[in-house]
């Protein structure tokens, strides 16, 4: 089986429950107009530096949809240890690497087109962007999937417990959101929070679109978070590779 098969076979069984899909957007979509309402007036606070908040608010839950999203990768994993899927696959001339890849590919789909149907509802409801801006938003959602879909994936067959899933997704999702720009500019913000959102990656990945979404792209920053995000992603694919290995010597 190659990896073409692999992930058409992971996306058949997404396309068979759309009901979840639209279930995940419940939330964003809550958040969206929420705080979209509630902190409407936060951009005339001296040093904000004015605007729409809805516009500046699309990215930040374009984000956290991406991280909540992909958290729950590690649950599939486990699904298919629990079938004896897993272990049918490793009988196959499947490639190790691709079965674990499938997953991540579809993962990241689906958060692209989540991320793509709330830019196109915060559009419809007033937020303004450029184009290149968005395609910036898309990618750094995208990369942000494939952190934390590998991250979730090594959690699984490490722990091999869901509670161990919901629990990490729960320990990471509001604190990688808050400790970041998504929904306050750095300038007022406390310092400490300033100083930890320069290692979070949920910020690297707002500091990649955010000067395109307004118009004023600034490659050397976009390139600099956008390759930081990159390495990460890298990094934690060759890390669930390397911990599959470890879950097949142990079947």
């Amino acid at each position: 089986m190659s990896l073409f098969h692999l992930t058409g076979r992971r996306l058949k069984v997404f396309l068979r429950q759309p009901a979840f899909l639209l279930a995940t957007l419940i939330q964003p979509v809550i958040w969206l107009f929420l705080f979209g309402n509630l902190f409407r007036r936060i951009v005339d606070l001296p040093g904000f530096g004015g605007g729409n908040y809805l516009t500046y608010l699309i990215p930040g839950i374009v984000v956290m949809t991406a991280v909540s999203s992909s958290m729950w990768s590690g649950m599939g994993v486990l699904e298919e240890i629990d079938r004896g899927t897993m272990n049918r696959f490793l009988a196959t001339p499947a490639r190790r690497g691709a079965i674990l890849d499938a997953v991540v590919i579809e993962t990241t789909l689906s958060v692209t087109f989540q991320a793509v149907v709330i830019v196109l509802l915060g559009l419809a409801a007033g937020a303004e962007y450029t184009w290149g801006g968005v395609l910036l938003l898309l990618a750094a959602a995208a990369l942000l999937a494939v952190v934390f879909s590998a991250l979730s994936n090594i959690a699984g067959m490490l722990v091999r417990q869901r509670e161990s899933i919901i629990g990490l997704n729960t320990l990471l999702l509001l604190p990688l959101t808050f400790l970041s720009s998504a929904f306050m500019v750095p300038g007022l913000m406390p310092a400490w929070i300033r100083a930890v959102a320069r290692g979070n990656p949920v910020n690297w990945a707002l500091e990649v679109c955010r000067p395109a979404l307004a118009g004023a792209a600034d490659w050397p920053r976009t390139l600099q978070y956008g390759g930081g995000l990159l390495l990460l992603a890298a990094a934690l694919l060759v890390l669930s590779s390397l911990t599959f290995r470890s879950y097949q010597k142990s079947v």
